[in-house]
């Protein structure tokens, strides 16, 4: 959810009640105390009332997590969960998705460009280089790996772009 994905016209408990009206036959009542919980573990307590434009990004990527959970999926997705946020936030951000992971139990797959948040965040890491996957390995694993690709990515060196991939030898 890289820009959070709310319904603009829906208050934040409303976007967060959205997926259990749609796809439980739950009572009101009991989808109004499973928002509040939300609300109440992605630290946004007592505005639920409050429209997305009224929200900061912050707090309108913290609703789109709490969205994500009501259904309590086994799997979830994050895409770019801290972009266009600043460090504070983002860190805030990253604490949120590890405690949800801890209490909820779901598998995460984040999709991001920065290495520091996948290291704080994963287990297991992917490289795609290209459109392929070139690597999957621990942070730790990354961190020793003398690939140049690898390498190049970890240390930001623009000559990784020039590298050749695969057998024919293309460059970017």
């Amino acid at each position: 959810f890289q820009y959070a994905a709310l319904f603009d016209s829906m208050t934040a408990a409303d976007n967060i009640a959205f997926p259990l009206r749609e796809h439980t036959d739950r009572s009101e009542a009991d989808i109004a105390a499973t928002v509040e919980d939300l609300l109440r573990r992605v630290q946004l307590e007592g505005r639920g009332d409050r429209m997305p434009s009224e929200l900061s990004g912050g707090m309108r990527k913290r609703v789109g997590i709490a969205r994500s959970l009501a259904l309590e999926p086994d799997i979830l997705y994050f895409d770019e969960p801290t972009s266009g946020l600043d460090p504070v936030t983002a860190a805030v951000i990253e604490d949120l998705i590890m405690e949800t992971h801890r209490d909820f139990g779901y598998t995460g797959l984040v999709i991001t460009h920065h290495w520091e948040l996948a290291q704080r965040l994963a287990s297991r890491v992917a490289l795609l280089w290209r459109g392929r996957i070139h690597a999957i390995g621990t942070p730790g694993e990354f961190e020793a790996s003398h690939d140049p690709i690898i390498r190049g990515f970890l240390d930001r060196d623009p000559r990784v772009l020039n590298l050749p991939t695969g057998p024919d030898g293309q460059r970017a």
